[in-house]
């Protein structure tokens, strides 16, 4: 059993080599290590407190654009609701403006029309006072003079022109 406890010398001479170097590392080891540990503690400190502040940059910034996108789409969508608005503008007036031009040509279109007519009777009311005079001499069998000549195509107009109003 003696092997297993140590002596009392050899362990009173262990104790005091244990003090002595417990007191050695704690004057000369224990301080470095202690610094060493206290700045790569201070190190992690700032690395976490910079990693903190970015991350609330981040968050600010992801803030700002999301309200950038968000002004950018009322944007887009003003101009897009803009541009048909234009756009209907412009139809509108093109219409307006096409009615107009059909108007006006309806409106030219009939007034010919009615030059036509006009001419026209005019020239059917001559037609039929030369052929009603010459109709009345070939009845009558003499020739007309020129003042029965004028009466009877007066007469035949002013038929020609009742039936025209009718």
């Amino acid at each position: 059993m003696e092997l297993i406890i140590p002596k009392t010398t050899e362990m009173l001479v262990n104790l005091v080599a244990f003090v002595v170097l417990f007191i050695v590392l704690g004057k000369f080891a224990f301080p470095p290590i202690t610094k060493m540990l206290d700045e790569r503690a201070e190190r992690i400190r700032e690395s976490l407190e910079k990693a903190e502040e970015t991350r609330v940059e981040a968050e600010r910034l992801l803030e700002e654009y999301k309200a950038q996108m968000a002004e950018a789409r009322q944007e887009a969508a003003k101009i897009i609701e803009q541009g048909r608005s234009v756009a209907e503008n412009m139809k509108a007036e093109i219409l307006a403006k096409a009615r107009e031009e059909a108007e006006a040509e309806k409106a030219k279109a009939l007034e010919a029309i009615k030059a036509e007519r006009a001419a026209a009777m005019a020239a059917l009311q001559s037609a039929v006072a030369d052929l009603s005079v010459s109709v009345a001499s070939r009845i009558i069998g003499e020739k007309l003079s020129p003042s029965d000549h004028a009466a009877l195509i007066e007469r035949a107009i002013a038929e020609v022109g009742s039936l025209d109003e009718r």
